[in-house]
């Protein structure tokens, strides 16, 4: 077993926007290499490219002791392998874990005694030692906590976020033995200057992870029940939130299209594990339908103002500014923006799409829709604006009004500008 830190040889297994800001933050400390089963995420990553936009060139230009590969032998000189893959759901909506398996399985055909696994996926308690271990153990032929041992630590990376970072947000961590979990800590405490949680068992990491986002998701929930609410009684959400949150416990939560690789995911891992030990969740699971029907809400209250204004709906042109999951990111998976898209489509709208963060080509793949590179004054008779980016305030309301008809709709889901101006809000 590995006693010290500085004993261990560390490999990154996954370079997606948990695992390059992770072996970029451990380069600065010790030598890592960085593997995707991507040749292409290796190729342009090399080439000082971040389509995530998560590091820029000149980061990436400047590792010194970071190797960029795909090569799987190339992992044989390491002995602890960070395993940092997505985990998402599947159509009906139950943990899609084959990343995850498929990352163990390519890590079991390496791993000698005495190494050491870590996992950052966010799973549901239980899932590290009850399902990748036997992976594991059968691919390598060793046996869990007597050859080699396991840690868990969850990431918390906030995408598109440059104030908190992997150095400046206190990391879960955990080991398979009271010693591994030592390790664990000692080694994010190497990158990780805030200081760490050294929770008392891999279960109870994995159970903590997965509360962080179903906590969110319930509260935002809340907040957009109520916006519905507020909207039937012509009282503006905005104005309730501001007088609420004069109380210093009020919980300062918006509403909006929830979405993301988290908070869109994360309950579900926790209501499928629920399920399989018999317990039947009710609340989780309420928030989560609520939550996942707002995209309809927002394309019908969007007709519904259209008609009021006797625009014809069908043929009409219609425009969604941001197609991210949040702002100032260029992360589309599972974005709420998606159901919106789909419902208007329902009412034969011509759509165009703009959103300057993300790879246009993601967008088409996504959509089926060529994305808009520039807009055109006079052109809509609807615009959503579906994420506050920072450069859709800089353009400000007069520039995205004059994108318009004369008689048309603005509807602002992230109250970029006052009421006054917009037709709609949350």
């Amino acid at each position: 077993m590995i006693n010290k830190i500085d004993e261990l040889k560390l490999a990154v297994i996954g370079l997606g926007y948990v695992g390059l800001p992770l072996a970029l933050a451990f380069e600065k400390k010790r030598s890592v290499i960085g593997f995707d089963i991507q040749k292409k995420r290796i190729e342009e990553l090399l080439s000082g490219t971040d389509k995530n936009l998560e590091s820029t060139n000149e980061e990436l230009k400047n590792v010194r002791q970071l190797n960029f590969t795909s090569n799987e032998a190339e992992l044989k000189s390491v002995n602890c392998y960070i395993i940092t893959v997505p985990t998402p759901i599947n159509e009906f909506k139950e943990p899609n874990l084959k990343p995850l398996f498929n990352a163990s399985e390519i890590v079991g055909k390496f791993i000698k005694k005495g190494d050491l696994i870590i996992y950052e996926s966010t799973v549901y308690p239980g899932c590290v030692e009850e399902r990748c271990v036997p992976i594991l153990e059968k691919f390598s032929k060793l046996n869990f906590n007597k050859d080699f041992f396991c840690g868990y630590s969850p990431e918390r990376i906030n995408p598109g976020d440059k104030n908190h970072t992997v150095s400046n947000i206190k990391k879960i961590t955990s080991g398979s033995t009271k010693e591994i979990a030592d390790l664990v800590d000692d080694l994010y405490n190497e990158i990780v200057t805030v200081g760490t949680h050294k929770a008392p068992s891999i279960k109870v990491a994995e159970a903590a992870k997965v509360i962080e986002n179903t906590q969110r998701d319930l509260n935002i929930a809340l907040i957009n029940e109520l916006s519905i609410f507020f909207n039937k009684m012509n009282i503006d959400t905005e104005a309730v939130l501001s007088a609420a949150e004069s109380k210093w416990n009020f919980l300062p939560f918006k509403p909006g299209l929830v979405g993301g690789h988290c908070i869109g995911v994360d309950p579900y891992y926790l209501t499928y594990k629920a399920k399989s030990i018999g317990y039947d969740p009710k609340i989780i699971l309420a928030g989560r339908e609520l939550n996942d029907k707002m995209g309809d809400y927002v394309a019908s209250q969007l007709i519904k103002e259209m008609k009021k204004k006797s625009i014809k709906i069908s043929g009409a042109k219609i425009l969604i500014m941001g197609l991210t999951f949040k702002e100032n990111c260029a992360d589309i998976r599972n974005s709420g923006v998606k159901n919106v898209i789909e419902s208007l489509k329902n009412f034969n709208c011509n759509l165009d799409l703009y959103d300057p963060w993300v790879d246009k080509e993601d967008i088409k793949k996504t959509y089926d829709i060529h994305p808009k590179s520039s807009l055109n004054k006079n052109t809509y008779d609807g615009i959503i604006i579906a994420v506050a980016h920072d450069k859709f305030k800089t353009m400000g309301f007069n520039s995205i009004y004059d994108l318009c008809k004369k008689n048309n709709v603005i509807y602002d889901l992230k109250y970029l500008f006052t009421s006054n101006k917009i037709d709609l809000r949350l």
